[in-house]
């Protein structure tokens, strides 16, 4: 039997990077997905991929910053796939990039909380009654080694928003682990998506954020989907309430 074989899962930021390979990867292990991000055509291609690889999957395209997205993204699971077993809640934003916090603007900082942060209550808000219903399940945020193990700098915002989901994390796990439900956030490293390469941008920005890695290198997208799949699996029974680091050693490299 699959590892998550005829469970429900919601997987956002879909579109692209870690939550494309997850949803491809939880497709395979018997999960049916449902796709959320903003672009429409993107997540259709994914999941016209998916059922050609004999998965099952629909999308719903909207933004994580609303609250109603949060609650129709429950509402379609519900009724395509009967019920909610899986979140991954992954969709984010690096926020304005190359400002010292000092000219950071109320915009730019709000923005980046109301992505990463304020989207993560409002998906919990809604995916734990429908968990509960079916005894429990697992909810994963995407958090990050910046702001937990690692300060840098002209990146308060970011930082500040994905410490806050180990904090929500931690809450959640202990609010309803009685109801069965897991919850843990996992800290990527430096990982070669869109995403990133917006930071390593040149062959010297690429090199510099490797060398940072005890592993010299970045992560393949397909790696951090792995650690995901151990998190929403029944391998997982007895973890929740971590920040689980899949950062090739970034927290702790000093060479």
């Amino acid at each position: 039997m699959s590892a998550l074989n005829n469970k429900v899962a919601i997987i956002t930021g879909a579109s692209s990077g870690i939550g494309y390979a997850s949803a491809k990867l939880f497709a395979k292990k018997g999960a049916k997905v449902v796709l959320a991000a903003r672009r429409r055509d993107e997540l259709e291609k994914l999941a016209k991929t998916i059922h050609q690889q004999g998965g099952e999957a629909v999308s719903l395209a909207g933004d994580v910053c609303e609250e109603e997205y949060a609650e129709a993204l429950v509402q379609y699971a519900v009724a395509e796939f009967g019920g909610l077993d899986i979140a991954f809640n992954n969709a984010g934003t690096l926020g304005a990039l190359g400002k010292a916090t000092t000219d950071t603007t109320y915009t730019d900082w709000q923005h980046t909380i109301h992505t990463n942060l304020t989207s993560a209550f409002f998906a919990a808000k809604y995916q734990l009654p429908e968990m509960m219903k079916r005894g429990g399940g697992s909810m994963i945020f995407t958090s990050s080694f910046v702001g937990h193990t690692v300060g840098m700098p002209q990146m308060a915002a970011y930082a500040a928003s994905k410490a806050g989901l180990v904090g929500l994390t931690q809450a959640l796990a202990t609010e309803y682990g009685a109801n069965g439900i897991r919850v843990n956030a996992l800290l990527p490293g430096g990982t070669d998506t869109a995403m990133g390469r917006s930071v390593a941008n040149s062959p010297e920005a690429v090199s510099f954020v490797e060398a940072l890695h005890a592993l010299k290198r970045m992560a393949f997208p397909e790696e951090i989907a792995q650690s995901a799949l151990f998190l929403a699996s029944d391998a997982s029974s007895f973890t929740t309430g971590t920040a689980l680091l899949a950062d090739g050693g970034v927290s702790i490299c000093r060479t």
